[in-house]
């Protein structure tokens, strides 16, 4: 899906790729990993690492690759640096969303369960029970994360390895209503661009999956 906005020409911007990690088992099973379960990738999740790895490269070299620290994560960085030779930096501030008691249960039981109901109708600011973090709390993390890195990297493109919710709340910063309801499949890819003059956020493309299709990306 793409979500076109403008930035003045010849606007100096920091433009993010953002990408999810590859599938994993738990990802298959539809088991919640959070942080306290750390798998590697399947075969699957191997493959589409490998697949993407050379179309974010192919145009130009990125300046940096940022990855979570999770291993999900940092293997498809991996891939993707080994493709493009870029530097990588484990990031910690990029990691998954922290899940609390939801970690290591199967989403179909975790949303018909009270402690979910709870959350939910809790709003944005309700800490998930067992020392999980709000979406306000998660949205603070990674946006002031990104902003940092936009500075460091002013007028050069940058691939972001992080996980579907910490890729949503970027993105809903970016575009409020762009991310609700929508699903972010593994190594789909968004795109949001940060301008140098006025820290203004515009989200381009939202878990686009094309390169996996056969469609290729970028355009």
């Amino acid at each position: 899906m793409a979500v076109r906005r403008s930035m003045a020409h010849g606007e100096k911007v920091t433009k993010f790729i953002l990408l999810r990690h590859g599938e994993t088992d738990c990802n298959l099973e539809g088991i919640i990993q959070g942080r306290m379960m750390d798998p590697e990738l399947n075969k699957t999740g191997r493959r589409q690492a490998d697949m993407v790895a050379p179309l974010l490269s192919k145009e130009a070299k990125p300046a940096a690759i940022y990855s979570s620290d999770m291993k999900r994560a940092v293997q498809t960085a991996q891939t993707i640096a080994a493709a493009s030779g870029s530097h990588l930096v484990i990031d910690r501030e990029l990691t998954e969303m922290h899940m609390g008691v939801f970690q290591g249960r199967n989403i179909d039981d975790v949303i018909t369960s009270e402690a979910y109901k709870a959350f939910a109708r809790g709003g944005r600011d309700q800490e998930i029970p067992g020392g999980g973090e709000s979406l306000n709390q998660l949205s603070e993390r990674c946006v002031s994360r990104l902003n940092a890195i936009a500075k460091k990297h002013n007028g050069e493109w940058v691939v972001v390895v992080s996980h579907e919710m910490v890729i949503k709340e970027i993105c809903r910063h970016a575009d409020p209503t762009s991310s609700d309801g929508r699903k972010f499949p593994n190594t789909s890819i968004s795109v949001v661009h940060i301008s140098g003059s006025d820290g203004r956020w515009i989200l381009e493309k939202l878990g686009d999956v094309g390169h996996l299709t056969g469609d290729g990306f970028p355009p």
